[in-house]
């Protein structure tokens, strides 16, 4: 399964961005897709997640009711809507794939190239 990572970009705070994340290769289902973000010096994070089946969502306390994670699977298609950012929403956003619906990054197998969101002051 490769991923790609696509819509990052730089916007003033308030505003918003889409990203999306395209799926290829030996896709099978099911599989539960996520974002992590991870700015310079810190940690990877969970961003968000969302299931295959149900379309069950979770995401970081940080983002609720800011972003929202959806899928169009017929598409192989993940995307984060992103609302209202902040500067500290800057990070480098990474899509992944896991075969459960997890918080965890080292339960996604397959993961994204990362795409850059900047947001600024």
């Amino acid at each position: 399964v490769q991923l790609q990572a696509s819509g990052g970009g730089l916007v003033q705070a308030g505003g918003s961005l889409r990203l999306s994340c395209e799926a290829s290769g030996r896709t099978f289902s099911p599989i539960d897709m996520g974002w992590f973000r991870q700015a310079p010096g810190k940690e990877r994070e969970f961003v968000a997640a969302i299931s295959w089946g149900d379309g069950y969502t979770y995401y970081v306390n940080s983002v609720k009711g800011r972003f929202t994670i959806s899928r169009e699977n017929a598409k192989n298609t993940m995307y984060l809507q992103m609302s209202s950012l902040k500067p500290d929403d800057t990070a480098t956003y990474y899509c992944a794939a896991s075969a459960k619906l997890s918080i965890y990054a080292q339960d996604y197998a397959y993961w994204g190239q990362g795409t850059q969101v900047t947001v600024s002051s």
